[in-house]
């Protein structure tokens, strides 16, 4: 893919990402009562994270024909040669909630319990095509288990777990973190 080749295709894939984090604050602002602020400027976003709330959202495409989530872990700003930088999980910013998935499916999962999980080197870790993003493939059962919520905006059933409070959400993030962890040292003695 030549310069202006993935130039068009970068913004072609901007205004979607936008456009789907629009959809996401609604989401969780008339499913969960959960209002999101997201910043709009490169500076903020940089040097504070995506949302004054710490709410990183991302838009996972292929997540309905593959039965996984991709969780990023670093990216480059274009296909070029040498390193990639810290992203998604790994960005060090204020996120602490990452909402990931399509317009049918929402989960939304800590940060701390993502990293956690992507360290057991259980999930297979791969690099997408265009050779700007890495990530490891979070299948949907996992999905399911270790997510704080689940919004099903297009279904019948808004919600698959509710969580009432932000107590009760932090309580079922350190049980998924618990699970995680005791998944890990399981692995460690085998």
């Amino acid at each position: 893919m030549n310069q202006s080749e993935y130039a068009a295709y970068y913004k072609t894939q901007l205004e979607s990402a936008l456009q789907f984090q629009d959809f996401v604050v609604e989401c969780c602002y008339h499913i969960l009562r959960m209002p999101i602020s997201l910043y709009g400027s490169k500076l903020y976003q940089q040097n504070i994270g995506e949302s004054l709330s710490g709410v990183e959202i991302k838009h996972d495409k292929n997540y309905c024909k593959t039965g996984n989530l991709y969780i990023e872990i670093a990216e480059k700003a274009r296909p070029r040669q040498g390193d990639y930088a810290a992203s998604g999980i790994y960005r060090s910013d204020n996120s602490w909630l990452y909402i990931i998935g399509d317009y049918d499916t929402l989960f939304a999962f800590s940060k701390k319990l993502l990293i956690c999980i992507h360290q057991t080197g259980r999930h297979r870790e791969l690099e997408i095509a265009t050779k700007t993003s890495k990530g490891y493939l979070l299948p949907h059962l996992d999905a399911i288990k270790y997510a704080a919520v689940i919004m099903k905006p297009n279904a019948k059933e808004k919600i698959e777990k509710t969580i009432l409070t932000m107590d009760q959400m932090a309580s079922e993030m350190f049980r998924s973190m618990l699970s995680a962890k005791s998944t890990q040292q399981m692995l460690e003695f085998t």
